[in-house]
């Protein structure tokens, strides 16, 4: 029979479930609303098949894949008597997490960099950033943290268990290493978490770096401005979103104390499902302007458009 896990952050939802229920449901259906409607939008446009509307499409579609890992089982579990969890469903779902939460990473770091090649280097820009490069930079935004994190639940998966509950709402690879029994050899899981965290902190440095010289550029210029302010404040609003979120979840797992509130705790944990996947398409989409106006077009000026022969 497989081993199941007991999700004890649910704890703490006792009275209340109906409400979180309510208000989850309602969260998630805003998040696949809007950014669905973001994705249609870019998609259906041909004018918006620019790079930074193809990554910022890439962006919305990732928020996508990473709440199906949370939302669907979290409100199974609001409903349930009891909240638990198959030992393969645990990995899966850690899996889906981690790799959402740095695809976002990498995805938001291609945005900077062409944000960069776009201000800095405009006679340049066509040139670099092909088709090919975007399809490229696409493709290794998805594809690294899902080969990182297969080899990182492999390493996870040989390990024996002796505990089976997890303080969380949903399961982290971290809490669940943290289950092993004593004397369990968890030092090459840490070695390569470690190594993993130092890939994700070399992508927040190359970030900080262009921005560098995004800003340098942009004082001489006042053209360069406002597209600054167009295009690059929304990116530096989820950039930092994203970080205060991730680093304040890291140090929550890694150095947590029993005086902390269960429910913040839970907050904390679900902040990285809630607030960038929810934030981000009302983001680009209020504030860019090509978003913005086809949007428009498609609510309120479709039937006064001339239907095209």
């Amino acid at each position: 029979m497989e081993e199941v896990y007991t999700l004890s952050g649910f704890n703490d939802t006792l009275g209340y479930r109906a409400v979180i229920f309510s208000l989850a449901s309602l969260c998630y259906f805003a998040i696949l609303f809007f950014n669905v409607a973001v994705v249609i939008v870019i998609v259906s446009d041909e004018s918006l098949h620019e790079p930074m509307y193809i990554l910022l499409c890439v962006h919305c579609i990732n928020g996508l894949y990473g709440t199906v890992g949370f939302y669907p089982k979290f409100l199974a579990d609001l409903l349930s008597s009891s909240q638990v969890i198959s030992y393969r469903g645990c990995l899966v779902q850690a899996f889906v997490l981690y790799s959402f939460v740095c695809s976002d990473t990498s995805i938001l770091t291609a945005l900077a960099y062409d944000r960069y090649l776009a201000i800095c280097l405009p006679l340049q820009y066509h040139s670099i950033m092909t088709n090919k490069r975007v399809y490229s930079l696409v493709c290794l935004s998805w594809l690294t943290p899902f080969c990182i994190f297969s080899i990182n639940i492999v390493l996870t998966a040989r390990l024996r268990f002796c505990g089976t509950n997890i303080q969380r709402l949903f399961c982290l690879n971290w809490v669940i290493v943290k289950l092993a029994c004593p004397g369990s050899n968890t030092v090459i899981n840490n070695v390569y978490a470690f190594a993993t965290l130092l890939i994700y902190v070399i992508h927040w440095l190359f970030v900080v770096w262009t921005y560098i010289y995004i800003v340098k550029t942009c004082m001489q210029s006042k053209e360069d401005r406002a597209k600054f302010m167009q295009t690059c404040v929304p990116h530096l609003i989820s950039l930092i979103t994203l970080f205060v979120i991730v680093v304040s979840d890291l140090m929550h797992m890694r150095f947590t104390s029993d005086d902390i509130p269960l429910s913040f705790q839970n907050f904390s944990s679900v902040a990285i499902v809630l607030i960038p996947p929810l934030m981000n398409p009302l983001l680009y989409g209020f504030k860019l302007t090509g978003i913005r106006r086809r949007i428009f077009v498609l609510l309120f000026l479709r039937k006064k458009l001339p239907v095209s022969s």
